[in-house]
C-alpha cells in the first residue's frame, strides 16, 4: 500500500458532498458524506449556499484524511465533480456573492423563452432559426424549462441586477469548488457545455461563440476562461491545503459535472457502453463518436470529461427524490400524525415493504415527475401522481409502485436513447444510490428488458470518475484501462414473464402522459 499513490475526490451532490480517497487502481480507501440544506422557493426557485458546500467538504475531508488510512504525502492529486447546471456568482477572488441557483431552479423559464422563442417560424416553443443555430454550433440548446445556467444568469440579470453587475464571473458549482482549491477561475470544455454559448464542433478546440453570446445577451467577460477537459489546472493553494489537511501544491484536475464523471466512474468509457444513474435525479448515458441532437426527445451528444470524446446527455428530474418524497412528505413527515424516524434506514424499509407487494403493484402506477421533466420530453409543468388507487390498495403496493414508476420512466428514456444512438443498448451499468437496491436492479432489468450490471460501490461512481480523470490528467492512468478497473457486484437479467407484465404496464404509463399532459400544463402554467 505504501508504494501506491492516492487521489482525494470531491463529489458535490444536491444532498451534500462526498469526499473520498481513491488509490491509483480505482479502489476506494475511505469516504465520508456531509448533508447540506436545499432552499426551495416560490415560483420554482431552488438554491443552496456555496459556503455550506465548502464547510461540509472541509469537514468530510478532515475525517477521511485525519483517519490516517494512507500517508498524507502519498495523496498526490485532487479530482472534483459536482451537480451540473448550477450557477454561482463570484467576485475576483472566487468568493460567492449570493446563494447558488441550482439545476432544479426553473425561475429563468420566462427569460429563456424570451431569448429562444418568437420569430415567424416556431417549433415546440423555439424560434426555428435560433434553435438550428444552437444545434449546429453547440450540439443542443437551452431547455425552455429555465433550468440551465444561461437561464439562471438571465434570471439574475432581470431580477437581481445588482448581483449581475457585481459578479466577476458566473461559475458552475464544480468550477466554483475548483476556484476555492486553486485560486484559478476557469471552466473546462465539458463543464461549461450547458451554458450553450460554446462552439463544440471541434471537440479538441472548444471556444466561446460570439454570435451565441450576443443572441442570449450575456457578456463574455462574465464567463470564465476555458481549459481542455482532463487536464491539470494548477496546484492546491496553501490555504485550501491547510483547511483540508493536504500538502500544498499537489495537482488539481479540471472539474466536471456529475453526468460526465459518472460516465467514467461507471467504467462505461468505450463507445456505446451505457450506464444508468439513479440518485436524486437520473439519466442514461454513453460515449459516442459523433455530435448529434434530437430536439423531439431533448437528447444530445456533448463534450465529455474524456478528452476527444462526446457523450449522450439527457436527464430525469426526479428518481431517488421520489423515495425522499415518500419519506419526507408521506411516511415520516415531521407533523402531528407521525413521530420520530424509525431506527432502521427508511430506504431499506421501503425496499422490504416493496418486496411484499406483487409486481405491477396491484395495478397502481406512479408517475415520477415531481419537478417536471427534461427527457424524453422537456416539460416543466408535468407532475407526479398515483393512478388507479382503490380501497384495497396497500401501503406496500404504493411503495412498490414508486420503484416501478421510476423504472418505467427509465424505459421511456432508454427507448429514446436507443433511437438516438441507432442501436438497441444491450446492457446497463447501474450506479448511484439507487443501485444499492437489489430489488430496483431486478425491476429495471424486467421493465427495460435489458441486462443490468450492478456496479460495486455505486454511490461512489461520480467520486471514482473524478479520481480516475485526475489520474488520467496526471499521466498515471490511461483511459483504456478504466473499464477493467471498475468492479461489478452482480448481474441481473430480465425474467420473461415479468417483462411481459411490465410491457403492459409501461404502455399504460405512456398513455397516462399522453392523456394528462394538457391538464398539467393548465394547472402548472405559472
Amino acid at each position: 500500500m505504501s508504494e501506491r499513490e492516492y487521489v482525494l475526490s470531491i463529489d458535490l451532490g444536491t444532498g451534500g458532498p462526498k469526499v473520498a480517497i481513491f488509490a491509483d487502481d480505482a479502489s476506494v480507501v475511505a469516504h465520508a458524506f456531509r448533508p447540506v440544506k436545499l432552499h426551495l422557493l416560490e415560483g420554482g426557485g431552488a438554491e443552496q449556499d456555496p459556503g455550506d458546500w465548502w464547510n461540509a467538504i472541509v469537514d468530510a475531508a478532515r475525517e477521511v484524511i485525519g483517519a490516517n488510512h494512507v500517508p498524507v504525502e502519498r495523496i498526490v492529486g485532487v479530482g472534483v465533480t459536482a451537480q451540473w447546471a448550477g450557477t454561482v456568482a463570484v467576485d475576483q477572488n472566487g468568493r460567492h456573492l449570493a446563494n447558488s441557483v441550482i439545476w432544479m431552479d426553473s425561475r429563468g423559464n420566462k427569460a429563456i423563452r424570451r431569448v429562444a422563442g418568437g420569430g415567424p417560424v416556431n417549433v415546440m416553443g423555439y424560434n426555428l432559426a435560433r434553435v438550428l443555430k444552437w444545434i449546429k454550433i453547440t450540439g443542443g440548446g437551452p431547455s425552455l424549462s429555465g433550468k440551465d445556467p444561461i437561464a439562471h444568469i438571465l434570471f439574475l440579470k432581470d431580477n437581481y441586477p445588482e448581483i449581475y453587475k457585481s459578479a466577476y464571473k458566473f461559475l458552475e458549482p464544480c468550477d466554483f469548488l475548483l476556484a476555492r482549491l486553486t485560486g484559478k477561475i476557469v471552466a473546462s470544455y465539458d463543464s461549461i457545455t450547458l451554458h450553450w454559448v460554446t462552439d463544440n464542433r471541434n471537440i479538441n478546440n472548444i471556444s466561446y461563440h460570439d454570435g451565441l453570446l450576443s443572441m442570449v445577451g450575456v457578456s463574455r467577460e462574465k464567463l470564465p476562461d476555458l481549459v481542455p477537459s482532463g487536464t491539470i489546472v494548477s496546484g492546491l493553494t496553501s490555504q485550501a491545503a491547510e483547511e483540508l489537511g493536504l500538502t500544498p501544491g499537489i495537482a488539481v484536475a479540471s472539474a466536471t459535472g456529475d453526468l460526465a464523471s459518472a460516465a467514467v466512474g461507471s467504467g462505461a468509457v468505450n463507445n456505446f457502453d451505457t450506464h444508468l444513474y439513479i440518485g436524486t435525479s437520473s439519466w442514461i448515458s454513453c460515449h459516442v463518436p459523433f455530435k448529434k441532437t434530437s430536439i423531439s426527445s431533448n437528447i444530445g451528444s456533448l463534450p465529455s470529461a474524456i478528452p476527444g470524446k462526446y457523450m449522450v446527455a439527457d436527464e430525469h428530474e426526479t428518481a431517488g427524490a421520489c423515495l425522499n418524497f415518500l419519506k419526507d412528505s408521506m411516511f415520516f413527515a415531521h407533523d402531528e400524525l407521525t413521530g420520530e424516524l424509525p431506527q432502521a434506514n427508511p430506504y431499506e424499509l421501503f425496499g422490504l415493504l416493496a418486496q411484499q407487494a406483487p409486481r405491477k403493484s396491484g395495478g397502481v402506477i406512479f408517475t415520477p415527475w415531481l419537478n417536471g421533466e427534461r427527457s424524453p420530453v422537456d416539460d416543466h409543468t408535468l407532475r407526479g401522481g398515483f393512478f388507479n388507487l382503490s380501497l384495497s390498495t396497500t401501503r406496500a403496493q404504493i411503495v412498490r409502485s414508486v420503484f416501478e414508476g421510476v423504472a418505467y420512466n427509465s424505459r421511456w428514456l432508454l427507448e429514446a436513447v436507443d433511437k438516438f444512438v441507432g442501436q438497441k443498448i444491450p446492457s446497463l451499468a447501474f450506479i448511484g444510490g439507487g443501485a444499492n437496491s437489489d430489488l430496483w436492479s431486478q425491476i429495471h432489468a424486467d421493465v427495460t428488458g435489458r441486462e443490468v450490471r450492478q456496479m460495486q460501490d455505486p454511490v461512489l461512481a461520480n467520486s471514482r470518475g473524478a479520481a480516475l480523470m485526475a489520474l488520467v490528467a496526471m499521466g498515471k492512468l490511461n483511459v483504456s484501462q478504466i473499464s477493467k478497473l471498475v468492479p461489478v457486484k452482480d448481474v441481473y437479467k430480465p425474467e420473461p414473464e415479468a417483462s411481459r407484465d411490465y410491457d403492459e404496464m409501461f404502455q399504460e404509463f405512456a398513455n397516462l402522459y399522453k392523456a394528462n399532459k394538457s391538464i398539467y400544463k393548465r394547472l402548472n402554467k405559472f
